[in-house]
């Protein structure tokens, strides 16, 4: 895990416009490989899950209300990432010092924006699909990655990996990796660092709200 992270920080440069920094690429899935182990199929069926979702909102597209979307993608965003533990390690060590009360504005805030991106990304098809590889490829200390390509009709695709880790509730991503290598986590984390140094907790969920209503068109 150690090694991991250094791995992500070290590709941090010029890497900001990625999903937590600025939305996603208008891309959308289809249809995936079946998984050909019963391991790897257990680490593989959150993004799977995640897979559908992103067709059916896309499906839907700009004629739903963002709202709409938004309720349909969050159970599934919920049940495929750890966002507690990426906004833990996004934050850092200041987490812990944090009040239980400005620990739940921020993740209230944080869940917001992630779901928002997706929505405002994946909000038009135009015959892309997603490539989920069905075995898996091992980090160390138990994390596996889940590699997908996000393959437009025309041109060239665009590489995307889950960081997958297992805990109570099974497996869950906990990073995504831009190009197979370009950390979601590091990425925010010098950004969610500063707004903390600079404001505190409430100017951090400040931030947050604002992107969200910015990506939701002023729904959120």
């Amino acid at each position: 895990m150690h090694l991991l992270r250094c791995r992500r920080r070290g590709l941090l440069a010029g890497s900001a416009a990625f999903l937590m920094g600025a939305a996603l690429p208008v891309y959308v899935a289809s249809t995936t490989r079946p998984a050909r182990a019963a391991d790897d199929a257990s680490v593989v069926q959150p993004i799977q899950r995640l897979v559908g979702g992103l067709i059916e909102i896309m499906k839907a597209g700009n004629g739903t209300p963002f709202n709409q979307r938004f309720d349909t993608l969050a159970p599934i965003i919920d049940r495929t990432f750890d966002l507690p533990i990426i906004l833990q390690e996004s934050v850092g060590s200041t987490w812990a010092s944090l009040p239980q009360d400005q620990q739940d504005l921020l993740m209230q805030a944080f869940r917001r924006y992630t779901v928002s991106s997706y929505v405002n990304s994946f909000n038009d098809y135009k015959g892309q699909r997603f490539d989920v590889k069905s075995d898996t490829r091992p980090v160390g200390n138990g994390e596996q990655v889940v590699q997908t390509r996000i393959i437009p009709k025309t041109g060239d695709g665009h590489e995307l990996d889950y960081v997958m880790r297992q805990g109570s509730e099974g497996w869950r991503a906990v990073d995504v990796l831009a190009d197979g290598s370009v950390s979601r986590v590091a990425v925010q984390r010098s950004d969610f660092r500063r707004l903390l140094a600079r404001g505190g907790a409430e100017a951090l969920a400040k931030s947050l709200r604002t992107k969200s209503a910015d990506l939701s068109g002023g729904s959120s």
